[in-house]
């Protein structure tokens, strides 16, 4: 990876680190479903001259099933599920779940689209969830008032994260990045435009909530979706992919610094194990058996 490609992705991992701060101040004034349209809706209109093209846009005409699909499972969904998450859970613990993303990618891959998993892989499976129980073992608890709804909505995330990664790789790779990140932002806000009005806040949204849901929007979804796919097309999936290490650790210092959020011994030992689970998983940290001369 050159040293500007390196750059790129300490930048995106912060983007992306930042957005659950975002969603973490702004939720609570807009709620998930109206904050996910405001992300959405300025996300597309900011993307879409990229498809000021004939060729985009019979592209985009030619699969709008698909793209729609994608929109719904890996924007929609998902982010509605972490902006509800970070209702009641800290940004840095929330985005530590959301790192298990490649786990969930690997067993549906595995399971429904004939993805070969390595016998490795399947350990590292087992110590990301251990990872993810060592993290929310004393937070599970279900009762009114209790965490374990929110925390199910973050694992939910990264389930219809693993269902878009897969379906995208396998029915829509031969679309341009372009069209992938362009149409999809846009069908997302075309879905989530009647819910996200009618579940519309009656109270005024102050100024602070409408800056994070403004920053959510342009950086951690217009200009880090830019990114992302920039750094596809000049480094590769798989170190791209490293990002799902950098944005954790993003998260948790940004949630630190900005909202007095605390790193205890039980997250820092979580996320240790969750995160070595998860590179085992995805085949980045693997070892080889020793020859016997």
């Amino acid at each position: 990876m050159s040293p500007a490609d390196s750059l790129r992705l300490i930048l995106l991992s912060t983007l992306w680190g930042m957005s659950f701060i975002f969603m973490r101040v702004a939720v609570p004034e807009f709620g998930p479903v109206p904050l996910i349209l405001v992300r959405m809706g300025i996300g597309a209109l900011l993307l879409l001259p990229l498809l000021l093209s004939l060729r985009y846009l019979k592209l985009v005409w030619e699969n709008k099933g698909g793209l729609l699909l994608l929109g719904l499972a890996n924007h929609v969904l998902p982010f509605s599920l972490l902006a509800l998450a970070t209702v009641r859970l800290e940004a840095g613990f929330t985005s530590l779940i959301n790192a298990t993303t490649p786990i969930f990618t690997a067993l549906l891959g595995a399971l429904f689209f004939t993805t070969p998993v390595q016998r490795q892989q399947y350990l590292g499976l087992a110590l990301a969830f251990f990872g993810v129980y060592v993290l929310s073992a004393n937070r599970l608890d279900f009762a009114l008032g209790g965490d374990g709804w929110f925390i199910l909505a973050a694992v939910g995330a990264t389930f219809c994260y693993g269902v878009a990664t897969n379906y995208s790789k396998t029915y829509l790779s031969h679309l341009p990045v372009r069209v992938l990140a362009a149409g999809s932002t846009a069908m997302s806000a075309l879905i989530l435009l009647i819910p996200g009005l009618w579940m519309w806040p009656s109270e005024p949204i102050s100024g602070l909530a409408w800056a994070n849901g403004l920053g959510l929007a342009i950086f951690s979804t217009t200009l880090a979706f830019l990114l992302y796919f920039s750094l596809i097309s000049s480094a590769g999936a798989t170190a791209t992919s490293t990002v799902t290490f950098l944005v954790p650790v993003s998260a948790l210092l940004w949630g630190y610094l900005l909202l007095g959020e605390r790193l205890s011994l039980q997250v820092m030992v979580g996320m240790a194990i969750t995160l070595a689970g998860t590179a085992i998983a995805t085949g980045m940290l693997r070892w080889r058996r020793r020859e016997v001369a």
